[in-house]
């Protein structure tokens, strides 16, 4: 009976600090709650299947930046029939890395709502390449010679570095190239496109070790592509989501070039059947392409507007766009510039 006092007093005591710490458990259990429903559902489709040249984007998933920024991403995979600008602005998809410059222009041409928050590829990602016996050493001669390239924007860029060297569009043949190298690699046709980090590393591999490389950008063109595009909606409507998305990316790109075997461990585990020394040499190309230009003096995904519009005066001389296209609409730079650049910059 002498414990009954101490102990009424100990469960009053007990009592007493269950109610005050109440209140604070049930904060926090609904702080917990509600951080659980803040991860905001995104998905992001890409032009082509799982590869080093989308590492940065698989990184920052693997490596939680996404989920740090309140984000729960799918990354779905692009394909031959499968059209990033069309998929984002039918909102089927929050976020797209479309084709480049000539497509993005071409789709807000046509009316798409489209906004660009960023450019990966700071360079012409490709080169019109020839053998060492097929006599062509400058662009004068390219005159009467077979040209294949992709009918995708990359034919208004060859006629455009071709014209810087006197060479019409009567004086070669052009031909569309079709996914094979074969009528290159067999000699049914004099040049071919290879791109930087892709086509050039697999024709190196069947032998063709000496190629003579005719990229744009020594002819004063450059083609920025790989653009990282969302829907004109998106940027007013969830501006954070779309900040977010950016900041983590960036973030995924810059660790991933910096951790290069471990950025394809995870590339392969997302596609385990792609050949690993492919990847390992497509990721280095891709950042020869990357850190180039703006990408280098100001940080990744950096958008040039000196090089967007020559771009955009060679597509509108082509027929590409009906009228001239306000880039300061078509390309938001203002995410782009609120990341720290610590976080963009290698």
């Amino acid at each position: 009976m002498a414990f009954a006092p101490l102990f009424a007093k100990g469960a009053r005591r007990a009592a007493v600090a269950l109610a005050l710490a109440a209140p604070l458990l049930a904060a926090a259990t609904l702080g917990g709650a509600q951080d659980a429903r803040a991860a905001e559902k995104a998905s992001l489709r890409l032009k082509w299947l799982p590869q080093a040249q989308f590492a940065g984007f698989y990184v920052a998933k693997a490596k939680g930046f996404y989920e740090a920024e309140g984000i729960d991403l799918t990354i779905n995979p692009g394909g031959p029939n499968l059209n990033a600008e069309a998929l984002v602005a039918s909102g089927a998809d929050t976020f797209g890395l479309t084709g480049g410059v000539e497509s993005h222009l071409a789709a807000v041409d046509k009316g798409m709502p489209l906004v660009a928050i960023g450019v990966s590829h700071q360079k012409t990602p490709y080169a019109f390449v020839t053998k060492p016996d097929s006599g062509i050493k400058t662009l004068a001669d390219f005159k009467g010679k077979k040209v294949s390239t992709w009918y995708t924007g990359a034919q208004y860029t060859l006629k455009a570095m071709l014209a810087t060297g006197g060479v019409g569009e009567g004086d070669f043949t052009l031909m569309p190239q079709s996914v094979s190298l074969n009528p290159f690699i067999d000699g049914e046709v004099d040049v071919a496109t290879a791109t930087l980090y892709n086509e050039l590393n697999t024709l190196k591999s069947r032998g063709l070790t000496d190629l003579v490389l005719f990229q744009p950008d020594d002819f004063g063109i450059t083609v920025q592509r790989d653009t990282l595009v969302t829907t004109t909606d998106t940027v007013k409507d969830k501006p954070a989501l779309v900040q977010g998305f950016l900041t983590a990316t960036l973030k995924g790109w810059k660790y991933a070039l910096e951790h290069k075997a471990e950025a394809i461990d995870i590339m392969m585990k997302a596609d385990p059947g792609m050949d690993r020394k492919h990847q390992e040499a497509m990721i280095e190309a891709i950042q020869d392409v990357m850190v180039y230009g703006k990408g280098a003096s100001d940080g990744l995904l950096a958008i040039d507007f000196d090089s967007l519009q020559k771009q955009h005066d060679i597509l509108l001389a082509n027929g590409v766009m009906k009228a001239p296209v306000d880039l300061k609409a078509a390309f938001d730079p203002s995410f782009w510039d609120k990341v720290p650049a610590e976080d963009k910059k290698l």
